[in-house]
């Protein structure tokens, strides 16, 4: 069995983006930059398809392939320390056993940081279909194609997290699978018995056992005992679903993010409607969206209050570059 730590890395050519665009579900509106004068600052609203380039960018930054042989099997090494191992003649195309040369590609994301750039933040669905917050122990993509075709695993792989990655391992970690909508937005799915997976704690590692390719998440609901509410955040005009995008940072939460998952356009309003954030919540509202090739993004520190309607103006926002919002938001508490 071939083991390897061979990282290969691109970062924002043409054909990478487009062939993001078109396998992790984003979704690029015509151009629709809008020219505002509101009475402050002249500016112009973000056009969807660059704020949409600009996160499958950011994707590419923790992509890392690996080229292996499907008959020999391979043990992968991430630049995070996490270990994907998939076995002999475990791979299928059509049901037919896979053999010769095959690319293995492989995300982990751990910090909100990275959630909120390449919009893979942690929210999960709850028994009655609405959404509430996650704590990760790690987000993954893990994928195998043969000549552009995505094969199927016969057999289980397995990965191994390490706990450090996220502050130490948490018995209280379960299995998700990413379910990504037609608008390239992410939610998690508990796994169920059914989908023969699942997730050990020992040593200071997360152990994963599962067949499905896609989007892989070790999480639990974020627990806070205080009575919840709903959250409005109002955004720029001219700025709206499709071209910006508010999420929340709890703070004391390194590995979590939530997303305000819907656009009032009556009101210009970013709604959390299903009131599961808690009152009193010390936290960060993140406003992001694109200018030109850059970011454009606000930081608004809040404490949460029963229905409250939260509000960034253009001058709270600034253009910056991608390693710079990475570190303003990395700062976070």
């Amino acid at each position: 069995m071939k083991r390897t730590n061979k990282t290969i890395r691109t970062y924002g050519y043409r054909f990478m983006l487009l062939t993001l665009i078109g396998v992790f579900g984003i979704s690029c509106s015509p151009e629709s930059t809008v020219p505002v004068d509101d009475g402050s600052l002249p500016y112009t609203a973000g056009d969807p398809a660059v704020f949409n380039a600009l996160r499958a960018e950011a994707l590419t930054t923790h992509m890392e392939k690996e080229t292996f042989n499907a008959e020999d099997g391979v043990q992968f090494t991430s630049n995070d320390g996490a270990e994907i191992q998939i076995f002999p003649n475990c791979l299928l195309k059509d049901g037919d056993v896979v053999t010769g040369q095959v690319e293995l590609t492989f995300i982990d994301l751990y910090e909100k940081r990275d959630m909120a750039t390449t919009n893979k933040p942690t929210m999960g669905l709850m028994q009655n279909g609405d959404k509430a917050p996650l704590v990760s122990g790690g987000e993954f993509f893990i994928e195998v194609r043969q000549d552009g075709d995505l094969l199927q695993m016969g057999c289980q792989y397995q990965l191994m997290v390490p706990g450090d990655n996220t502050g130490g391992t948490d018995p209280e970690m379960v299995l998700w699978n990413g379910l990504i909508d037609e608008n390239g937005n992410l939610t998690w799915d508990e796994v169920e018995e059914e989908d023969n997976a699942q997730i050990y704690n020992e040593g200071g590692n997360y152990y994963v056992f599962a067949e499905a390719f896609g989007w892989t998440n070790i999480d639990r609901f974020y627990n806070d005992p205080r009575p919840k509410t709903t959250l409005l955040v109002d955004v720029p005009e001219g700025f709206d679903f499709d071209n910006s995008a508010v999420y929340l940072s709890y703070d004391g939460e390194a590995n979590g993010l939530a997303h305000l998952d819907t656009f009032i356009a009556e009101n210009g309003y970013f709604s959390e409607h299903y009131g599961q954030i808690p009152i009193g919540l010390e936290a960060h509202l993140i406003f992001m969206s694109a200018d030109g090739d850059n970011w454009r993004y606000a930081i608004q520190g809040v404490t949460i209050a029963e229905n409250e309607v939260y509000t960034f103006t253009i001058e709270d926002t600034q253009v910056d570059s991608f390693e710079n919002v990475t570190a303003a938001i990395n700062s976070l508490p």
